[in-house]
């Protein structure tokens, strides 16, 4: 698979999202299955594997300690701290961001305990705390950068301009946010731009629509009555109706192109910038090989603005998160 550049980090042109192993979606994998994703995404070429300690909570990043293991020197692990997590004999969850020097400080010495290495590749602050300057939270990361227990530092969901501060105290290698055909928030806030312009990598997570424009999710009798998609406003009643036949257009130009519409969808993200490396999620080795495989799709000038404009965000029914959500994006 051929090498993108998120800052001083080389990485396969796509990523392994982990979330969805053990947190969100449903239903979970169990845990043979998803150490042979892990396996067979390195067998691939997949050098850049993303997990946090709120996925699960801590149990992501346990098992994804454990996969990747034996290919330790092969591959780039990404995780991320900034959530304050109940006690987990009480059915842990987020409850709120902390982003002080301590509890980041914190985190980050028992991810690596979870995750079995010595150092941390890429450290993640997975959603700005408005109650903890960006710069004194990015001098704490940094030191954790001196010390060698991480290599280099990242930022999730945050706007251009905390993005600017932030690099202003500590190169940033890496954004994450989410970033896709039926998202596109991160052309809009100014975050792309400034990535290309300061040299910042741009990690888009959920490429695929949370599995929405692979076509394969026709209706949500599937899903779990906890699956997270259930609560957001794009998969509800007739938001969801609305959003599938955009998604069947996809199907259609897919099918000319000789791809699925996941596929053509990732091919169109790889295909906005040399610094953008998605990461799409999957429990299953057969999706994850098509995921792989899109990573080859040349498209035309022509192809990558007729997808633009077939999902073009005018269309698509509904917000990516409902309000309490949203609130914590962008800031």
């Amino acid at each position: 698979m051929q090498t993108r550049h998120l800052g001083s980090l080389t990485t396969s042109a796509l990523g392994l999202g982990c979330m969805g192993m053990t947190h969100a979606y449903s239903p979970s994998t169990d845990e043979a299955s998803a150490l042979a994703t892990l396996a067979r995404a390195v067998e691939l070429g997949v050098t850049l594997f993303d997990t946090a300690e709120v996925y699960g909570p801590f149990t992501n990043e346990e098992l994804v300690g454990k996969g990747l293991k034996p290919y330790r020197d092969q591959v780039l692990i990404a995780t991320k701290f900034g959530f304050t997590i109940g006690d987990a004999a009480k059915a842990a969850r987020p409850s709120g961001v902390d982003s002080r020097p301590e509890h980041l400080r914190a985190v980050a010495e028992a991810s690596l305990k979870r995750l079995g290495v010595e150092v941390i590749d890429l450290f993640y602050q997975h959603r700005v705390d408005p109650d903890v300057p960006i710069e004194e939270t990015v001098g704490a990361m940094a030191d954790l950068v001196k010390e060698g227990k991480v290599r280099a530092l990242g930022l999730s969901e945050a706007s251009a301009a905390t993005l600017r501060r932030a690099h202003a105290v500590h190169p940033i290698a890496a954004i994450q946010s989410e970033y896709s055909l039926w998202t596109r928030d991160p052309e809009e806030n100014g975050v792309l731009e400034t990535c290309r312009e300061l040299g910042i990598g741009f990690v888009p997570f959920s490429p695929l629509g949370r599995g929405a424009l692979t076509g394969a999710l026709k209706n949500l009798e599937g899903l779990a009555d906890n699956d997270f998609r259930r609560g957001l406003p794009r998969f509800q009643g007739e938001n969801f109706d609305a959003n599938l036949a955009l998604v069947h257009l996809l199907e259609e130009m897919a099918e000319k192109k000789g791809a699925t519409a996941g596929q053509l969808a990732l091919a169109w993200v790889l295909a906005q910038g040399d610094f953008i490396v998605p990461i799409p999620g999957t429990t299953k080795i057969a999706n994850l090989e098509k995921n792989v495989a899109a990573a080859a799709i040349t498209l035309s000038p022509e192809e990558v603005k007729e997808l633009g404009d077939l999902l073009s965000p005018a269309k698509v029914k509904g917000e990516r998160y409902p309000e309490a959500m949203a609130k914590m994006a962008n800031r």
